[in-house]
């Protein structure tokens, strides 16, 4: 029994494996999914267990440099994988309806699966956002929505690497990485530390710009639905991508409506603490904590004024009950 089970197992494997794409069998990560996995099961396993549990009775990192680098290295990154996009297509050639999968051997063709691949890579480099929350205790912001992003989207495209590196299927990583120059920079900015907080005012159109590429990603793979005919060769994938779109826009639409409708979910730091946030409403919190300076200040001067008035009534009722 357990023999058959085995070798139905392999089969379904087997028959997988012949399906992918020869072309990238050589990059890293690329020669079976089990490497990829293994890879985000620790990821999961740090994030929720044994990351916290190091932390536990120790202080938070400060890695404001670390910080600095790692996001800019991102944008720097993240820019490069749209450039190779546009120029592997989606500039070039691509009608942005219809585009099924070049599997050829050109220069085009082996362009376009070389920055798939990229862009699946800088997945697992983005899985150090996470490492950074947990070494530094900011637990608040390890939700279910940053932990099911970092692990379902590297998990999902390194399928979708395999089998259709490019097409119309690769529209939702260009976007993606247009997004995360944008965020990168202004996590970046943020990692810097407080004199850069002025420049960022546009902290909650983060989740705006989120939202919008949810809405782009359904919006190009619906076409999909209304087309007579169409050679993209994975269908599927279309399927999927739309769901990912709708789903995640779901997540972060209830974020924005938490943090920024409800107010529950939104930072309060002190300008201290600001200083080693990388990823905080910076403006904000001093905002808020000069709003509150002023108020003791306020109740400083009123105590000081009662006080001088309590004394001057003592001392005038002293000196009547002198005279008398």
């Amino acid at each position: 029994m357990l023999e058959t089970v085995k070798d139905r197992i392999m089969e379904v494997y087997d028959s997988l494996s012949a399906g992918r794409d020869p072309r990238l069998k050589g990059y890293l990560l690329m020669e079976s999914p089990f490497s990829m996995s293994a890879i985000l099961l620790a990821y999961l396993f740090f994030a929720l267990y044994a990351g916290p549990k190091f932390m536990a009775n120790r202080k938070p990192f400060q890695l404001k440099e670390a910080m600095i680098i790692y996001n800019l290295s991102l944008v720097g990154l993240s820019a490069y994988i749209v450039y190779e996009f546009l120029m592997s297509g989606w500039a070039t050639g691509y009608t942005w309806k219809c585009d099924p999968c070049d599997y050829s051997d050109s220069p085009q063709a082996l362009r376009m699966a070389r920055v798939a691949w990229l862009f699946l890579f800088s997945k697992f480099i983005e899985l150090m956002d996470t490492v950074f929350f947990v070494l530094r205790k900011k637990h608040s912001q390890i939700t279910f929505l940053h932990i099911f992003h970092h692990s379902f989207m590297p998990w999902t495209w390194w399928w979708g690497v395999s089998y259709a590196p490019g097409g119309m299927g690769s529209f939702h990583a260009m976007v993606n990485s247009c997004v995360h120059v944008i965020m990168y920079s202004y996590y970046g900015l943020s990692a810097a530390g407080p004199r850069f907080q002025k420049f960022l005012w546009w902290k909650k159109y983060m989740t705006a710009i989120q939202l919008t590429q949810f809405v782009l990603v359904s919006l190009h793979v619906t076409q999909w639905y209304f087309m007579k005919t169409c050679d993209y060769q994975v269908p599927l994938f279309i399927h999927l991508i739309w769901m990912y779109g709708t789903f995640f826009f779901v997540l972060f639409s209830n974020f924005w409506y938490q943090a920024y409708v409800k107010g529950r979910r939104l930072p309060k730091n002190s300008s201290k603490e600001l200083a080693h946030n990388g990823k905080a409403n910076g403006s904000a919190g001093v905002s808020n904590g000069s709003s509150a300076v002023s108020n003791g200040h306020g109740r400083h001067v009123n105590g000081l004024s009662n006080g001088k008035k309590h004394h001057e009534n003592g001392s005038t009722l002293n000196s009547k009950m002198k005279k008398a």
